[in-house]
């Protein structure tokens, strides 16, 4: 089968197009025939090195989650038929024609919905429903401010928080401050020309927000602490800053009793990964056939050109997420 390769680390021109070796399934997988696939940050960072050698999956090729035609199933799989429409995450192997998928991260793709858009969803809306409803476990009249809103698990954060009944306050660039207003939030911050911590007191009447979802870090971190009500909680999802050390008002954190918790899916362990896929399924997917959520698509690249995809998701400024299409 063809798939993505690449023979060093560096940047997006050493992905290239090759010949790979198929999966080959075991009792609980499936075998999928791939028709679309995420692109991710953490695709970018391993292709760059930042994790060495270190496997979180199961496969060297790059790619965490992945929509197609179920091909094959495993001797104890009884609940999946050939020719079934799924989406799944997977440790590794998405960027190819073929993959293996463990059953229990795969979960069938409204009717609705196509490969491309079904290739958009369980990366970040798995991710955000971890964040927003398990971890921070906003709910029904809360307030919640999400950074980065503009992208992929961001605007599913901005969405799984407005569905849940929460008065949303985002952070995004000015050209998509409109966009993001459209999937729910109630007031969308020019993280260039406006202060979100100063705009976040005068939403709240200086009372803070319940719960901040943050993807920045750095100098972001005693911004957010301050923009948090007393018994708030800030969850780290991830650090675009690059800034990895920064210092945390310890002062503020004990006085107003906060919480912060920092969360991230490709280094947990299978069974956490398993769970937050139940999560996901059993909480939201519903949502997805009933026009509560959808999945947001902003550019579509054919699998040879997965060096483009890759620029596209480093220059940033797009709305929603970059799909590989395979065909």
């Amino acid at each position: 089968m063809k798939g993505i390769v690449y023979d060093g680390f560096g940047p997006a021109e050493v992905l290239r197009l090759a010949e790979v070796p198929g999966p080959q399934i075991r009792p609980h997988d499936l075998l999928v025939r791939v028709k679309a696939a995420g692109v991710n940050r953490a695709d970018i960072l391993q292709r760059n090195g930042a994790y060495g050698n270190q496997s979180f999956g199961e496969s060297t090729l790059l790619g965490l989650e992945l929509a197609g035609e179920v091909v094959g199933v495993g001797s104890e799989v009884d609940d999946v038929s050939i020719g079934q429409r799924v989406m799944a995450i997977v440790g590794g192997g998405a960027y190819a024609e073929f993959a293996r998928v463990d059953r229990r991260m795969a979960i069938g793709i409204p009717g609705n919905l196509s490969f491309v858009e079904g290739a958009a969803i369980m990366e970040s809306f798995v991710t955000a429903v971890e964040s927003v409803s398990h971890v921070a476990g906003v709910g029904q009249g809360q307030t919640v401010l999400v950074h980065g809103a503009a992208g992929g698990v961001g605007s599913a954060c901005v969405q799984v928080a407005h569905a849940l009944g929460a008065t949303v306050y985002a952070t995004a660039s000015a050209s998509r401050l409109a966009d993001v207003g459209s999937i729910g939030a109630a007031a969308v911050i020019d993280y260039r020309a406006d202060d979100f911590e100063g705009v976040v007191a005068r939403l709240t009447d200086h009372r803070g927000v319940d719960a901040v979802i943050d993807f920045v870090g750095g100098d972001y971190l005693p911004r957010n602490l301050r923009s948090l009500r007393p018994g708030g909680i800030l969850v780290q999802v991830g650090i675009l800053s690059g800034q990895h050390a920064t210092s945390i008002p310890l002062n503020l954190l004990l006085h107003n009793h906060l919480r912060l918790v920092g969360t991230v899916m490709k280094s947990r362990g299978m069974d956490e990964k398993r769970a937050m896929v139940r999560r996901f399924a059993e909480g939201f997917l519903p949502l997805f056939a009933s026009g509560g959520l959808k999945p947001l698509v902003d550019r579509v690249f054919p699998l040879e050109r997965a060096a483009d995809a890759h620029r596209s998701v480093e220059r940033g400024g797009g709305f929603g997420k970059v799909v590989l299409a395979v065909d």
